[in-house]
């Protein structure tokens, strides 16, 4: 009997394959938004799949559709509308159909919260939120009495100004000046700590980075193996070779590190691991995206080369939810808080 791990996985390889066309990407990179592809990935359930936990739906298993949806370099926002569907659902909030996004996502950026007579009031400013233009609600995090809250917004509660990543992915400016929440069901105490979401996020990027290194080193291999110079394929020449062999150790680093994040998002969020993923699988984005162009040549710089929909995502992801220095000093942080006493206990917890 398969594992619910293998579904998941074989029923977004299907489709993705079918649903993220040539026509798609290019739709999306021109900053539409492909409706038909949307609605069969809703279709399909993958966009509650970490909200589905108690239907049998680990969240390890579930981070791992974020690896297929990396490979296929999937214009839209999965990885989002699963991290709201996830906040929401620790919270005890109702999800909402649609694409979700969350908010904020930048370490340092916090809304505020407070409560007048009955009702909440909600107010700040988050920069880079992913696919807010295109979103139906948004989960977002807000401190009150000294706890995060989870806070249930629809579209007409925010104002959005637009923007974009290097790879064309929205990433809007969103201001919030109210509003007034006078219903239960959309705002109540996360119950985890308020880093929450960011390593969470940290976790699906680590994913999206390792589902693209996969289809960027099959993808190089194959041109390596189809392109001649001086009267033979360059994958013959041991300089090539050994810059594949990089290639594909860093895909297998991103591959290992992915794993771990998604095993200490499952454990409750363990903070080495998911630090160490995140930088780790950073590291090896930069490395492949060059190896990969280095590889290519001038054919992978150009618009009709399909090489950049993946490279221009990894140098985009690499740098969400914090780069490789965020999480390194915080890795470095944990480690000098337990000590030299600690120190060794500390590493082998992780």
């Amino acid at each position: 009997m398969e594992s619910v791990a293998a579904l998941l996985r074989e029923t977004a390889e299907r489709l993705f394959a079918r649903a993220i066309t040539p026509a798609v990407l290019r739709l999306a990179d021109g900053g539409g938004w492909p409706d038909a592809a949307w609605a069969a990935v809703e279709a399909a359930g993958l966009a509650r799949a970490l909200a589905a936990e108690e239907d049998g739906v680990p969240i390890a298993d579930a981070l791992g559709l974020l690896r297929v949806a990396g490979a296929h370099a999937v214009p839209l926002p999965l990885a989002e509308t699963m991290l709201a569907g996830w906040l929401l659902t620790v919270a005890g909030l109702p999800v909402p159909d649609g694409p979700l996004t969350v908010a904020p996502v930048v370490a340092e950026e916090r809304l505020h919260l407070r409560r007048a007579g009955g009702a909440w009031h909600l107010s700040g400013r988050a920069t880079r939120v992913p696919w807010a233009r295109h979103a139906v609600a948004a989960a977002v995090l807000a401190e009150y009495a000294g706890a995060p809250h989870v806070v249930l917004l629809h579209a007409g509660d925010w104002r959005s100004a637009p923007g974009a990543n290097l790879a064309g992915e929205p990433r809007d400016t969103v201001e919030i000046a109210g509003p007034d929440i006078a219903a239960a069901d959309r705002v109540a105490p996360l119950g985890l700590p308020g880093e929450a979401l960011f390593a969470m996020g940290a976790v699906a990027r680590a994913q999206q980075i390792a589902g693209a290194l996969h289809a960027l080193t099959a993808m190089t291999t194959t041109y390596a193996q189809e392109r001649s110079q001086f009267g033979r394929p360059i994958g013959r020449f041991q300089a090539v070779q050994q810059t594949l062999a990089v290639l594909a150790a860093q895909a297998a680093a991103a591959a290992a590190a992915a794993d771990l994040g998604a095993e200490a998002a499952a454990e409750g969020l363990r903070p080495a691991p998911i630090a160490a993923a995140k930088a780790r699988a950073g590291e090896a984005a930069g490395i492949g995206a060059a190896i990969a162009h280095q590889v290519h040549g001038a054919i992978g710089f150009t618009q009709e080369h399909r090489l950049h929909v993946l490279t221009r995502r990894l140098w985009s992801w690499r740098d969400e939810f914090g780069n490789e220095a965020v999480w390194q000093r915080r890795l470095g942080a944990q480690m000098l808080a337990a000590g030299a006493d600690g120190l060794w206990a500390a590493l082998t917890a992780a």
